[in-house]
């Protein structure tokens, strides 16, 4: 241990007394010049032997260096939105994932000294649009539901849908036909919940150290695409990442994977959501790095309704199916994870209210069925919202209330094992058993 010696402290007898400055940097080894320890002192593990201290104070050095460059990439990555737009961005004329700015000595600084939102701390700075409340240790509050209103609608000019080109000295590793879905499910991150939204998806994968192509570090592609998106006015949405506890709140890391396109849906992977709004409009995009080696992902999804592609069963043909079998299964389009029936269902309602008004003594239960996609209560609940919504809806059309009853059974009842989206779509679907 090192103790400056005190100004008027004398040299030992026959040597003469060190410089002011000496004293304050030498070793403490005359016995008086080191402060008596107290009693209670006792060194807790015996000293090494001499032989034994350059190896241990390498391995400290190394330990120490290993930290500290894991405190320098964490911040930087986390940083919220409104920070990193901060920083220089690539023009709005066409935005492209390239041409990234170095934080400046202030901004790392003071990125080392906040807490990273993608941690959970009690002071993260929350993205645009996300609200973080006070932490309560004994009981924590429910994460409240994400609104994409909260996020400001962009006045820039959008460049066409995917937006991004490929980053400079990149090459996809997907072929178009894996890189282009016209309608799909994407899992993503919004506030700090994982969400599931729908839409036209772009996806985009790269090999970021890819020895014949310009390499780029995790930040740096993470960086590009944020300052890109902001460039389009758009802002991060998501708060955390997907951690253990977000994965078992939406049902588990299995359930997660089915709809999740990014390196891992794991902590270790950085994932992060952007959103951009405009005219009504909602572009979803998720950015995430990680793997070995290293890779990088990009998920953009134009969130729109389903476009059905088969025409609808009519009353003569229920009719036809519920004297045969009592029953027949409906697939009535409802607004995602809500019970709002969508416009394009109408056609629907109006041939269930015709069956019904031509067979006065018919009586129907309206059987709400989801897939396995979330947890079990919730699909629960929803389905029964949702059978309810047609109820109302027929009610509403003038069949009356008491030859109609509705009931949710969420996955309970599947109709096939759920290996894939089209298996998991026909799992949800509203059916009308007949009743006695």
């Amino acid at each position: 241990m090192m103790w400056p010696l005190p100004m008027e402290t004398k040299g030992p007898p026959g040597r003469p007394a060190p410089s002011r400055s000496l004293r304050v940097r030498m070793r403490a080894s005359p016995a008086d010049a080191v402060p008596p320890r107290p009693k209670w002192f006792r060194r807790p593990f015996p000293a090494p032997e001499r032989s034994m201290r350059l190896p241990l104070l390498l391995a400290a050095s190394l330990g120490l260096a290993a930290c500290g460059q894991a405190s320098d990439a964490g911040p930087a990555l986390s940083a919220s939105a409104p920070e990193r737009a901060a920083e220089s961005a690539p023009p709005a004329a066409e935005a492209t994932a390239a041409g990234v700015s170095e934080l400046s000595y202030e901004d790392e600084a003071r990125a080392q000294g906040e807490t990273s939102a993608s941690e959970g701390g009690a002071n993260a700075q929350a993205p645009q649009g996300i609200a973080v409340g006070e932490p309560n240790p004994s009981t924590p509050a429910a994460e409240a539901d994400f609104d994409p209103a909260s996020v400001a609608e962009s006045s820039a000019t959008l460049p066409p849908f995917p937006f991004f080109k490929e980053p400079e000295g990149l090459v996809s590793t997907l072929d178009d036909k894996d890189r282009n879905k016209n309608f799909d499910r994407e899992h993503m991150i919004a506030g700090g919940k994982i969400v599931a939204v729908e839409g036209k998806v772009f996806r985009d994968r790269f090999q970021l150290t890819n020895p014949d192509q310009r390499e780029y570090s995790d930040i740096e592609f993470q960086r590009n695409y944020a300052d890109a998106i902001a460039a389009l006015g758009g802002a991060e949405v998501s708060a955390t990442q997907y951690t253990n506890e977000a994965l078992q709140a939406f049902g588990g890391r299995d359930k997660v994977d089915r709809h999740y396109h990014g390196t891992c849906a794991s902590d270790g992977c950085e994932n992060h959501t952007y959103l951009i709004r405009q005219g009504g409009k909602e572009w979803w995009i998720q950015v995430s790095t990680g793997a070995i080696p290293l890779h990088g992902e990009v998920v953009v999804l134009e969130r729109q309704a389903m476009t059905s592609k088969l025409g609808f069963v009519d009353a003569a043909e229920m009719k036809k199916k519920l004297d045969a079998d009592g029953r027949i299964a409906l697939y009535i389009n409802f607004d995602l994870d809500k019970a709002t029936l969508r416009p394009d269902a109408a056609p629907v309602i109006d041939e269930i209210a015709k069956l019904l008004a031509g067979d006065p003594a018919l009586k129907l239960s309206i059987d709400g069925h989801t897939d396995s996609t979330g947890t079990a209560e919730r699909n629960r609940e929803l389905s029964r919202q949702r059978a309810e919504a047609v109820q109302a809806a027929l009610v509403g059309k003038g069949i009356a209330a008491d030859r109609l009853a509705a009931q949710g059974f969420g996955p309970d009842r599947p109709l096939v094992p759920e290996t894939d989206e089209a298996s998991r779509g026909k799992n949800r679907r509203v059916e009308l058993v007949k009743r006695d």
